[in-house]
Order: structure tokens, then sequence, then C-alpha cells
């Protein structure tokens, strides 16, 4: 009310001055009493303009002091009841507001860095020049550094950590080895990217998962030593259980000096006979599992799925018409194009399509599905479906293990022979079954 009350003053006053002074000039007064009143209404409009912009002059301090992040000033209050006053408790309120605002935010901040940096895993943060924002312990106590300035340094450290950091795009991992004071360390690498303020930056996580692994390898061991010894103890205890029933009835029969007839020479060919093939079975036993542990390198080559699935077609149409089963086969584009190894995969899908027909043989619907599509990622996918009975829940988790199998007759060795088919192309096989629903298999290439 103050501020409207000067301003009202000054305006009347500034009215009055400029009334007197055209009256002035239209009676013909003197020349000093004219200039004397132009030298006042110029005055008077100077005051009249600093005293506007005195309250502007306020607004534009408290506006810079936002902008300046300054909240530490504050604006006399003199609890007076003018609009001078009450301007200076909304200013004082509003930086106050601000202030804790910043401190709050402050205090945030503070506390994600502080979770940022004493978390087990390693992250960092780089934008797209490569200056690194954030490092946290974890990523330096794996990198054996103090610090980290540029992601282009990681090169020195580690080549394929550098490779896949520049390489991986959101969601995207891979598994890189890496010499470390205290041993090889094994670093599961997972990038994500994003954009902050229209600015694009890449968060990479290091993750040592060497212990996982050394567990689940010894898991492996062990479960392969198991599935060893079991299969070969039940191949050696009847070889050694007859070679001794024979042994000792041909060493009581030159004790006795006891001629040996032809009923006890067709029995000693009978029991050598099981013993060879036995032996044969062990051989193949083996060999079964040296091809396990020998898979070669692929060679990569542009794979049509079209023509590779009319051969397949052509090469286990025999079986389907002799089962009288319903092959089926779809490819989405037509022209969809796999780059891998020709002669693996087509052993995988052979291996798969197999258990499928034996899978079918006792159903009443007999349809065996091979299909291929992108899913919404990009990956390209083959599932090997079959209408089947399904595997049950228990067998599920263990399919894929070395020489377990479900069936009266086979290794056990090409589900795993298959899985190991897919590491070598970087990609995975999964397993969807339900009790009387039929099985699926999915072949997972990552594009």
């Amino acid at each position: 009310m103050d501020y409207k009350i000067g301003l009202l003053g000054r305006i009347l006053l500034l009215a009055v001055s400029l009334f007197l002074l055209s009256y002035f000039i239209l009676n013909g007064a003197g020349v000093f009493a004219i200039s004397l009143f132009i030298i006042l209404v110029l005055a008077q409009i100077i005051f009249l303009l600093g005293y506007a912009e005195s309250s502007f002059k306020k607004v534009r301090q408290f506006l810079n002091n936002i902008k300046q992040d300054n909240y530490a000033n504050v604006y006399p209050v003199k609890f007076d009841g003018t609009d001078t006053d009450d301007l200076h408790i909304e200013f004082n309120a509003i930086l106050a507001k601000l202030k804790e605002d910043q401190a709050e935010k402050e205090a945030n901040y503070q506390y994600f860095r502080s979770v940022f940096q004493h978390l087990s895993i390693g992250l960092i943060t780089f934008d797209e020049e490569g200056k690194v924002q954030i490092v946290n312990t974890a990523a330096k106590r794996m990198l054996s550094i103090q610090q980290l300035g540029n992601i282009s340094e990681v090169e020195k450290i580690n080549k394929e950590l550098h490779i896949a950091i520049h390489t991986l795009r959101t969601g995207g991992s891979e598994l890189i080895k890496i010499a470390h004071p205290d041993g090889i360390m094994q670093l599961s690498v997972y990038v994500i990217e994003l954009v902050l303020r229209d600015v694009k930056f890449k968060l990479v996580s290091l993750q040592n998962i060497q212990s996982e692994l050394e567990e689940k390898e010894m898991e492996a061991w062990q479960n392969l030593v198991r599935v060893l010894t079991h299969e070969i103890m039940n191949s050696i205890a009847p070889i050694s259980s007859l070679a001794s029933t024979v042994k000792g009835d041909i060493e009581s029969k030159i004790d006795a000096h006891a001629p040996i007839d032809a009923s006890d020479l067709e029995d000693y060919l009978m029991a050598i006979s099981t013993i060879e093939k036995r032996s044969e079975g062990m051989i193949n036993f083996v060999s079964d599992f040296r091809s396990l542990a020998h898979i070669p390198t692929p060679k990569f080559q542009a794979i049509r799925l079209k023509q590779l699935f009319d051969q397949l077609e052509v090469l286990l149409q025999n079986q389907f018409d002799a089962h009288q089963i319903q092959f089926k086969k779809s490819i989405e584009p037509q022209d969809l194009i796999l780059f891998g190894d020709q002669t693996l995969i087509e052993q995988v899908l052979i291996n798969l399509i197999q258990n499928a027909i034996q899978a079918v043989e006792d159903s009443v619907t007999r349809v065996v599905r091979l299909e291929a599509f992108i899913d919404e990622s990009g990956k390209i996918i083959i599932e090997i479906s079959d209408s089947g009975k399904g595997i049950e829940e228990e067998a599920l988790g263990k399919i894929f293990i070395p020489f377990f199998t479900t069936k009266k007759k086979g290794s056990g060795i090409g589900l795993s022979l298959s899985k190991q088919i897919m590491r070598r192309h970087k990609g995975n096989i999964q397993v969807k079954s339900k009790l009387g629903e039929g099985s699926t298999f999915k072949l997972i290439f990552n594009a």
C-alpha cells in the first residue's frame, strides 16, 4: 500500500508541476521561472522512474540469486505491513524453500553416490566422447586402477573388455577373462544406454563371477564323475563277475585234470562273447564321451533356412511316413538367413527332430513342427515342437546333463552335444514342456 501511495503522490506532484509549467508558458512568464519548472519537471520524472524501478530491481536481484543458486541472501523485514515488507517476506520464504530443496537434492545425491561407490558390482558411466563421470570402488578394484578419466584407458588394461564396452548395446552382456593381481577373474560385462537431458551416456556394470563359475564347474565335474562311475561300474561289474566265474571253472578243471567237453566250451564261448559285447559297449560309451568333449570350431557361413528345412524334410520323410507323422514347417520371413556352421546346426536339428519323432510314437495325434522367425528383440529363433506326452518336470532340469536320458535306448549325449554346439554359436537352447501337451525346444541365435 505504501508503494502505491508513494507512486500516486509522485504522479500527482508531476501533474501539478506540468500544469504550472503550462500556465507560465501561456501567460508569458519569465525565462528563469519557465526553466526552473522544466528542471523541476525533469527531476520529478527521473525520481518517478527511479521509484517505479526500485521494486523491479529487487525482483531482478531475486531472480539473479535463483539463477546463480545463491539462496543465502536475506531481505530485511520490518513487519510494518507495507508492500515492500510483504514482498521481502515472500522473497525470503521462496529462497528458504529453494535452499531446503537444494540441500535435500544434495543429500540425495550424496546418498546415491555413497551407495554407488559401495556396491560390490563394478559400475562405470561415460558419455559419447568417452569421458568418465563416475567409476565406483568395485570397478577400480577389478581393473586394478586408482582413477579413470576416459573409457579409452580401459584398452591398456584389457583389449577384449574395451571392445565389449564399446560394441555392446542395451541389454547386451559378455563374459571377459581379465588378469588381476589376485588371479584370473571372469567378468560379466553388462551395458545400458541412457539419455539424460539430451546427453547420451553408457552405464557399464562389471561383476566378477569367477567363484560362481568355479562352483558350477565343480558341480558339473561331480555330476560327470557320478555319471561316469555309474556307467562304468554297471559295465565292469558283470564283466568282472563273469570273467571270475569262467576263470574259477577253468582252474578247477585244470586242478582236477578233468577234460573240457563241448558243452563247457560252448559256455565259455558264450561268456567270452558276452564279455566282448559289454567291452564294445564300454568302447562306444567312451567314444560318445570323446565326441562330447571335442566339438569342432564352427565355420560360419550364410545358411538359407528354407533350403535347410527342405533338405531336412527330404532326409527324414521316410521316418515321417513310417510312423504316420504329420510334419509342418514354417519360416517368417521366407528368405531368413542364419550365420553359423551348417553341418553343426543340421546335426542339432536332426537330433531334436529325431527326439520329437520318438516322442509322438505312442500319441494319437502325431505332429512335429519346425519353425523359424525373428523375435521382438531381433534374435533368430528356431523351434521344434511335438504333440507327444511331454517331459516330466523332474527330468526337465536334467535333460542337458551328459549321459542323462529318459529313453530305453540312447546314449544321453544328444542334447548335451546340441547345447555345446549352440554355445559355440554364442546362442542357447531352451525347452518348454508340459505333461500331455507335448514339448518345444527353442534354439536362440543372438543377432
